[in-house]
C-alpha cells in the first residue's frame, strides 16, 4: 500500500533585530492579554503549579519529570495567549494543547532541557570537586582557599551554562507549538535569537527578576498572575522576533490575495459588447444624403 510522503517541516525562520526597550512592551502586552481573561488565566496558573508540584513529588523520577513536562505546559499557555490575541475566548483546557498537538516534539525539548541541567551540574561538580581534592593535597590553609575558590568557580560555571540553557529554552516551545520547528532546531534558533538580541533579553531578565520578588510578597499568590503575564510576554517576544519573518498561513494568504484582486465582476459590462443581448431597439445610423421632399397626394 502506498503512503503519501509527509510534508517536511517549514524552514526555521531567522530571528529579527529587537530594541532593548521593547522588553517593557512585551510585559505590557502580557498584562493586556491577562486582563482580557483574568479568571481563566489564574485557574490555568493554579493547574500549572499543581501539575509541576505533583510531578516533583514522584518517587525516584520527580527530579526529572518536572523539567521534561515544563515545555509542554508552557506551549499550552502560549496557545492560549495566541487565542486571546486573535480575539477568541480563552479555554482553561488550552493548557493541554501542547499534549494534543505536538506532545512528542515538546517532550523532546523537555528531555534536552533535563540533559542540559545534568550537564551543567556535572561540570560545576567536576570543577568544585577537583578544586577540593587539590586543596586537600596542598595543605590545610592553602587548601581551604583553593577549595573555596573552586566552589565559587563551579557556581559561576553552572550559572553561565544555566543561562545558555534558558536562552535555548526561551523560544523553543513557541517555535515548536506555533511554527512546527523540529525540537533541536528550535532550541538552537532560540539561543541564536537571544544572543543576537542579548541586551533586550538582559533587560527582560532583570524585569522578571524584580517581578518574581514582588509576586512572592503576598504568600506567593502573585505568581498566579505573574505566570500568565510571562506567557503573554513570551508570546509577544516571539511574535516580534520571529512572526514578521514567518510565512503567512494559507487562509490569511488567500484572503489577502482575494482582497487584492480588482472587483471587476460587480461593474456593468460596457455598452456594445458581444455579450449584450440585441433587443432590436438600436437607432439606425442617419442617412448620408439629404432627406427627400414629401410628394403631393395624387387625385
Amino acid at each position: 500500500m502506498n503512503h503519501a510522503p509527509r510534508p517536511p517541516h517549514p524552514p526555521p525562520p531567522a530571528p529579527g533585530d529587537v530594541a532593548p526597550g521593547h522588553a517593557l512592551n512585551w510585559l505590557a502586552e502580557g498584562w493586556r492579554l491577562f486582563m482580557k481573561a483574568p479568571a481563566q488565566w489564574v485557574i490555568q496558573s493554579l493547574i500549572f503549579f499543581v501539575i509541576i508540584a505533583a510531578l516533583g513529588m514522584l518517587p525516584f523520577l520527580g527530579w526529572a519529570a518536572a523539567p521534561v513536562a515544563l515545555p509542554v505546559l508552557v506551549a499550552g499557555m502560549l496557545s492560549g495567549a495566541q487565542a486571546v490575541d486573535r480575539g477568541e475566548a480563552l479555554r482553561i483546557d488550552a493548557l493541554f494543547d501542547g499534549i494534543r498537538r505536538h506532545a512528542g516534539n515538546l517532550l523532546l525539548v523537555g528531555a534536552f532541557h533535563l540533559l542540559g541541567l545534568l550537564l551543567a551540574a556535572m561540570v560545576a561538580a567536576a570543577i568544585g570537586g577537583s578544586a577540593a581534592l587539590t586543596g586537600m593535597a596542598v595543605g590545610a590553609l592553602a587548601g581551604m582557599g583553593m577549595t573555596a575558590g573552586g566552589m565559587m568557580l563551579g557556581v559561576v560555571a553552572f550559572t553561565v551554562l544555566w543561562a545558555l540553557l534558558m536562552m535555548a529554552l526561551w523560544f523553543a516551545p513557541a517555535l515548536v507549538m506555533l511554527h512546527e520547528v523540529a525540537p533541536l532546531d528550535a532550541m538552537k534558533l532560540s539561543a541564536r535569537a537571544c544572543v543576537h538580541n542579548l541586551l533586550a533579553f538582559i533587560v527582560l531578565a532583570a524585569l522578571l527578576y524584580v517581578g518574581v520578588w514582588v509576586a512572592m510578597i503576598p504568600a506567593g499568590l502573585g505568581m498566579l498572575v505573574l505566570i500568565p503575564v510571562i506567557a503573554g510576554a513570551l508570546y509577544a517576544a516571539w511574535k516580534e522576533t520571529f512572526s514578521p519573518l514567518l510565512p503567512a498561513p494559507p487562509a490569511a494568504a488567500d484572503a489577502a490575495e482575494a482582497s487584492a484582486q480588482p472587483a471587476t465582476a460587480a461593474l456593468p459590462p460596457p455598452a456594445g459588447t458581444a455579450d449584450e443581448p440585441d433587443d432590436g431597439n438600436d437607432a439606425a445610423p442617419p442617412a448620408s444624403g439629404p432627406a427627400p421632399a414629401d410628394e403631393p397626394p395624387k387625385p
